[in-house]
């Protein structure tokens, strides 16, 4: 199946590195550039405004889809009305169900706790054998490095099992994440009788 949208998870935070909010407007003129629309998770600070201003400024699309209680605190009600699509949902299993649903990639700028399970709950799906949807790890100045030794640790130790299903791509050039979701899904597209498998961590 072609890539038709993309899942940003990052930060509501700008973090205190500047290049984490370039990064994000990046990734979204990029995905705008590439005529792909962006999934996240509605918010319209931080990093994940970076992300949907950079799509909504290069004339991309937008779905945004944030918890009831989460509007005040990540985003403006009058922010959210520039979104070319709304979900609100009743709590963040049904938020994450539904960018899920939504999305064909997932990509994972900076952010804290709760990007980092968002990710996590993903590569544990591709484990299972749930989905093989690209992943990537947008590696901006390292910020990803002891979350993917910590992995990489796991792994020998052997409690990864199907260790060649968890392993998402880690581009630190944000110019290159998008046409790399584009080729490794091309690659993905398995031949009659072949399991498709995903690369390298």
């Amino acid at each position: 199946m072609p890539i038709q949208s993309i899942c940003v998870y990052c930060g509501s935070q700008p973090g205190r590195d500047p290049a984490y909010i370039s990064a994000g407007r990046a990734l979204g003129k990029s995905i705008a550039a590439h005529g792909l629309r962006l999934v996240y998770g509605g918010g319209t600070k931080g990093i994940m405004g970076a992300v949907a201003a950079g799509v909504l400024a290069n004339g991309g699309q937008v779905t945004g889809i944030i918890p009831e209680f989460l509007v005040d605190m990540e985003a403006t009600r009058h922010s959210l009305g520039q979104l070319n699509e709304l979900i609100v949902t009743q709590d963040m299993h049904e938020r994450k169900h539904k960018m899920f649903e939504r999305s064909d990639a997932f990509v994972t700028l900076p952010g804290g706790i709760g990007t980092l399970e968002e990710i996590v709950e993903i590569m544990t799906w591709g484990q299972l054998g749930r989905h093989q949807k690209p992943m990537v790890f947008a590696n901006v100045g390292g910020f990803w490095d002891p979350m993917l030794d910590l992995v990489r640790h796991m792994r020998d130790q052997g409690f990864i099992h199907r260790a060649h299903l968890v392993q998402p791509m880690v581009i630190p050039d944000i110019d290159d994440i998008v046409p790399a979701i584009l080729e490794r899904s091309e690659e993905q597209r398995p031949s009659a009788g072949e399991d498709a498998v995903i690369s390298r961590l």
